[in-house]
């Protein structure tokens, strides 16, 4: 396995872990988030996700180098 692919690979199952753990430790709290995301116009979601890749994108990059 190539190692950018083997990165990609570690990144997905650290992020699964990071999502089981809400799900497991707040059930009821992840609900209510869910909630909450879903009554929020498409346009902010957008625009939080898009603020989220790149600050994601600039920790890897500082990380990596």
């Amino acid at each position: 396995m190539s190692l950018g692919l083997g990165d990609a690979l570690t990144a997905i199952g650290l992020m699964l872990v990071f999502e089981g753990i809400v799900l497991a430790a707040a059930p009821e709290t992840a609900k209510r988030a869910m909630a909450a995301i879903l009554a929020r116009p498409a346009g902010l979601l957008r625009l939080v996700g898009v603020v989220a890749m790149v600050v994601g994108v600039a920790v890897v990059w500082l990380v990596r180098g």
